[in-house]
């Protein structure tokens, strides 16, 4: 009776969630419940639907147990979605030009990265990327069942583990912390670790990881790095036609980044714009527009622009920081360099020392530099970077090569300066009282011994009689100024006011240099020597060249900057006296002639030129209060010219052609 009582409490209508609860363990313990043979037979039906139900829910237990057991199995080990916070992404550092808006350079690891927060992603690129990938981004959990059944009815069908209806979380989880092994059993570790995503994170915190983690081919990770290695802009300024290009490249970046393969990007790309109107994102309007938009990638054969520039900065960099920071810390580097006048300096310098192999003279560089702040605006340390070794003839071995493009001549290169030197020797002779009406003789003169002669001579063999030191610097007259040196302004004396303006070469007593010293007898290198000149631009202030503006971290916060205060190294009235000298044409005329490249109808800007012995090297620096530029001209190997020219003729051609371009456009104080 008492179990016939019970069996009665089982059926009741009353107290439902609870009976079916008691069902539930009934039907479990049904096979194990003795039967009589006629209760067997009296019940044979009921024993049937019993047996459905009994297979049903064992089959249901055993898909959640089994799944369950499958779900803690695989968690143990997995990685903690916290990780996208605590870990630190690697991002490229950047260098760029004054402005922020070229790229000069890159430096990665493995990958090229720039994160950028989804607010400043185009909403046109996030669109794309959604109708592509993932349709329903906003609208599932995580995973999305309607793309794994597609998956797998197209798995059966091809007969192989091809597709997997990834969403973009699964995506993200796969590139962060999975292989790409297309197995079921690396599908259940990524489905798993999606799921605990999704429950944890926002859907627009996903998506801007997903957008700055993705590979887009040439090494570019995430939209901004894809924006710059493909567009050569920012993200933010991208096209609709631009945007749905970058979406085309995740289904296969490798395949479509190829040069060969282009057609099926476009392709490709199409079918996103497609997929936009279809999820209304778009209209078709809009749609056809950037269809028929030319898409133009830049060129990866030339990675660096101004490239011995930007080296330099690299070099620096890499001294102090550490190349392995670089590569991960994402740091942004606004240099000093002016890409407008960069261009115009590398144009000028290329076709100048063409023109100059006539000569026999094959290379050439140029500096300018702003000589208030001392910022490098342009330097270009070869005829050309990209040209190779053999490129002109004569590079018979690494010691007898007239031109070698990878060598920075304007800031490694030491060459003598000629006549260039001269003004540092006359400012020290006017800091000790002299001026420019100061007359010495021009004549022969042996400043040797009968037995060890030294006889200087000016460049057309003539001598003046008495001139004043006006005429001997703007004639650039060599006994006079060997004159000047000897007996005015002292050797020991001249060197230190050339290495007060910043000339560091000049490093043997003053005894090894000696009287050729004020021709050009010690070496230095093109960006000290125009630095040194930007004294006399700024009326006695020295600025050393400053290469960086600002470097910061992908937080905005400076990191570095530049805030030097220029220092007064020379009275004020010597720097305007030199100024007015080397400005001087009529002055200077008689030698040089009333209407020589040095001369300027419009503007008032001050110049010397220097040449060598031998004529090996040509210089010519000028300047403005705003702007000093120099240019040398020569053979790597310190060969001389077949035709001997004096700077006025090599260096100073490229150097006017230079200046012409650059005087309107720069701004006078």
């Amino acid at each position: 009776m008492a179990k016939r009582k019970h069996n009665r409490k089982i059926y009741s209508v009353r107290n439902l969630p609870q009976q079916i609860w008691r069902i539930l363990c009934y039907i479990i313990k049904f096979p194990f419940t003795k039967i009589s043979n006629g209760a067997y037979q009296k019940n044979k039906k009921k024993r049937g639907i019993f047996f459905i139900l009994k297979f049903f829910i064992f089959g249901f237990l055993f898909f959640i147990f089994g799944f369950l057991f499958l779900f803690l199995y695989y968690a143990k080990d997995l990685p903690r979605p916290e990780k996208f916070v605590e870990k630190e992404l690697a991002q490229s550092t950047k260098i760029f030009d004054r402005t922020g808006n070229v790229l000069l350079y890159e430096i990665y690891g493995e990958e090229k990265r720039t994160w950028v927060s989804l607010e400043k992603i185009p909403d046109h690129l996030k669109k794309a990327i959604i109708a592509t990938e993932d349709a329903n981004f906003y609208r599932h959990f995580g995973v999305d069942l309607k793309g794994i059944v597609r998956a797998v009815l197209t798995n059966l069908e091809i007969k192989k583990f091809a597709y997997g209806g990834s969403t973009i979380p699964q995506q993200l989880i796969r590139s962060s912390f999975l292989n790409l092994q297309k197995t079921a059993e690396r599908k259940l570790r990524e489905v798993i670790l999606t799921l605990e995503l999704e429950r944890r994170y926002s859907k627009d915190q996903i998506l801007e990881w997903y957008l700055n983690q993705i590979p887009f081919g040439r090494n570019a990770y995430g939209v901004e790095a894809a924006s710059y290695a493909y567009f050569q802009k920012s993200v933010v300024e991208i096209s609709l036609a631009q945007a749905a290009t970058l979406a085309a490249f995740i289904k296969a970046p490798s395949y479509y980044s190829a040069e060969n393969n282009f057609p099926e990007l476009l392709g490709r790309k199409n079918y996103v714009l497609a997929r936009m109107v279809s999820e209304g994102f778009i209209g078709p309007e809009e749609a056809e527009n950037a269809k028929k938009e030319e898409i133009t990638f830049v060129k990866v054969s030339q990675p660096i622009k101004a490239p011995h520039f930007t080296l330099y900065v690299r070099n620096y960099l890499i001294e102090r920081y550490g190349e392995e920071e670089l590569k991960r810390k994402g740091f942004k580097v606004y240099t000093t360099l002016d890409w407008d006048l960069q261009e115009l300096a590398e144009e000028t310098i290329k076709g100048g020392a063409a023109n100059n192999r006539k000569y026999g003279v094959y290379n050439a560089a140029l500096a300018a530099i702003s000589p208030k702040t001392g910022e490098v605006l342009s330097l270009v340390g070869s005829a050309d970077w990209y040209a190779t070794s053999s490129e002109p003839k004569g590079c018979q071995s690494q010691k007898n090569c007239l031109f070698e493009p990878k060598f920075d001549i304007a800031t490694l290169g030491k060459r003598q300066p000629g006549s260039a030197f001269k003004p540092f020797v006359y400012a020290t002779a006017f800091k000790k009282g002299y001026s420019d009406k100061t007359v010495v003789v021009d004549e022969e003169t042996n400043f040797g011994s009968p037995s060890h002669p030294y006889v200087p001579q000016n460049y057309d063999g003539l001598f003046r009689g008495p001139v004043t030191l006006r005429q001997a610097l703007a004639q650039s007259l060599n006994v006079p100024s060997v004159k000047v040196l000897a007996n005015l302004a002292g050797i020991e004396d001249s060197i230190k006011t050339a290495q007060d303006f910043g000339i560091t070469t000049l490093t043997k007593p003053p005894s090894f240099y000696g009287l050729p010293l004020v021709l050009g007898g010690g070496e230095v290198n093109l960006l000290e020597l125009i630095s040194a000149y930007g004294v006399f631009a700024t009326e006695g202030l020295r600025s050393r060249p400053v290469f960086i503006l600002k470097i910061i971290d992908p937080e905005g916060n400076i990191i570095e900057e530049n805030e030097k205060v220029p220092q007064r190294v020379l009275d004020k009235e010597i720097a305007r006296l030199i100024g007015s000298v080397l400005s001087d044409n009529e002055a200077r005329a008689p030698v040089f002639g009333q209407r020589s490249p040095l001369y300027f109808d419009n503007y008032q800007v001050a110049v010397k030129t220097g040449t060598t012995q031998d004529y090996k090297d040509a210089w010519t620096v000028g300047y403005t209060p705003s702007i000093v530029v120099g240019v040398w001209a020569g053979n790597n190997d310190n060969s001389p010219p077949k035709t001997k020219k004096p700077g006025v003729y090599s260096a100073g051609q490229i150097w006017r052609k230079f200046i012409d371009e650059v005087l309107p456009i720069i701004k006078e104080p």
